[in-house]
């Protein structure tokens, strides 16, 4: 029992780790495309990380079952949703990957009055 409960923690804490990683991935990098990447890869690696660890918390049941069912649908719908995404990015950008961000454009204008 207590090595179930030392695994999962650990398969927590990893996960935890990740999710945090990825949302300063996000907020670090400058590039639109680089944030996707951070936050598909780190979100996807984070939630298996921590379903695993509550899966072996709570050991193997229906219950289990349904987490897995939802890491498979996480993987399934991420990858898709950043390739849109992304691809988005690429149509509308003259610049792909860069951020176009309204309010250092205005102040920049407001300097250069």
């Amino acid at each position: 029992m207590i090595v179930r409960f030392i695994f999962a923690v650990i398969f927590l804490c990893a996960g935890m780790f990740m999710l945090a990683t990825a949302t300063f991935g996000v907020n670090r990098f400058n590039k639109a495309l680089n944030r996707i990447h951070a936050a598909a890869l780190g979100d996807t690696l984070g939630i298996f990380f921590c379903t695993m660890g509550l899966v072996i918390w709570k050991g193997l049941s229906a219950v289990s079952g349904k987490m897995l069912v939802v890491v498979i649908f996480f993987w399934l719908a991420s990858p898709v949703a950043s390739h849109m995404l992304g691809n988005l990015d690429l149509e509308i950008n003259e610049n792909p990957g860069d951020l176009i961000i309204e309010h250092h454009e205005k102040q920049e204008e407001e300097a250069e009055k």
